[in-house]
């Protein structure tokens, strides 16, 4: 089997080597070179042509995220971010992952980097099958179109959204593009905890619709879009005519939190056929059963198709559950979203189920 050739980015010494340390107990993994800063990086990356690179935030001469951006405009390639637990860290990161970054790490702040070496195997093995897209494309795309102009009249009340590795860039393109009264959007992106108050904040100030970080009992309203709170699950309940959120810290094994499973199976309780469920690029299957019960339930659903999916791991195991009823390219996800709601509800249920 091919290793996967790694180059290490970070001017602490003490991080290159904590990295490379963990990531060479994995045989499949073959660190192939260091670099203290960008400069460095760039005569490297000629030089060696690793599969992946981890790059640190924040760097001398240039910094993290001036380097990214070079990179997936000139040279896209995967990269892994390697970021601190602080506000500004998150805030970095959030940008570096709109840039084109498939995923990030959160060094601890005792810099005891064990505590999070499977993640960072884990995160540097699924970067190295991510599909990358040439940078700069997306975020002037955004800034000349306008929102969706919204149908007169909604049949479905509820919009929810899974999501894991690209999913940041991802939810950014689709929640640009809603229009602003358009039905609640509740989204369950596997993202650290500290990260997705962050996102939230980030993507609202770009944004026409109201975006936010979901929290405990709080209603859901028409044009808001509620970001689940990382290392939280988030589901939803029904308060006489009114569906409210519910942000739980209890894990009942799931490996995710929030767990995209544990959001679509409420949303098929409490909404049914009132739904629209959406499942976007990701790791793994996390998601799928829970779409699948929502289309039981009479729900719409969509997924991210291939080309358009940084990793199809999520959209791919939902459409062989038959959880599916299209796939749908990113670009169009928001007008595909619109049409679902729009759309007069039907007997759904499908007789694959």
């Amino acid at each position: 089997m091919k290793k996967i050739r790694l180059l290490i980015i970070d001017d602490s010494i003490l991080i290159r080597t904590m990295i490379k340390s963990i990531v060479s107990t994995d045989p499949s993994i073959d660190v192939v070179g260091e670099a203290t800063d960008p400069y460095e990086a760039r005569d490297k990356i000629k030089q060696l042509n690793p599969d992946v690179i981890t790059l640190d935030v924040e760097m001398p001469k240039m910094d993290g995220l001036s380097f990214l951006e070079k990179i997936m405009s000139l040279r896209p390639m995967p990269v892994v971010m390697v970021s601190t637990l602080t506000q500004k860290g998150a805030d970095i990161t959030i940008k570096a992952l709109e840039l084109g970054a498939v995923d990030y790490v959160a060094k601890p702040l005792d810099l005891d980097l064990t505590v999070i070496g499977q993640e960072l195997i884990q995160k540097i093995k699924v970067a190295s099958t991510a599909r990358i897209r040439q940078s700069g494309r997306q975020g002037l795309a955004r800034q000349s179109k306008k929102p969706l102009i919204s149908p007169e009249i909604y049949t479905r009340k509820l919009i929810a959204i899974g999501s894991s590795t690209g999913g940041v860039e991802s939810l950014y393109d689709i929640i640009y593009n809603l229009p602003v009264d358009c039905p609640p959007v509740i989204i369950a992106q596997h993202i650290s905890k500290g990260f997705s108050e962050r996102f939230a904040i980030r993507v609202n100030k770009s944004c026409a619709i109201t975006v936010k970080e979901a929290e405990h009992g709080e209603k859901l309203l028409m044009g808001t879009v509620y970001i689940g709170q990382g290392g939280k699950h988030i589901t939803v309940k029904k308060s006489g005519h009114n569906f409210i959120c519910q942000v739980l810290d209890d894990t009942e094994g799931e490996s995710y939190r929030p767990s995209v499973d544990r959001l679509f199976c409420s949303v098929a309780d409490v909404v049914g056929s009132d739904a629209v469920g959406v499942i976007l690029t990701g790791m793994g299957k996390d998601g799928a059963l829970g779409l699948l019960t929502m289309r039981g339930a009479g729900a719409a659903t969509l997924g991210q198709d291939e080309a358009s999916s940084i990793v199809y791991g999520m959209p791919k195991a939902a459409m062989m559950a038959g959880a599916v009823e299209r796939q749908v390219p990113l670009c169009h996800m928001a007008r595909e979203i619109i049409q679902a709601c729009a759309s007069a509800t039907t007997n759904r249920k499908a007789t694959a189920v």
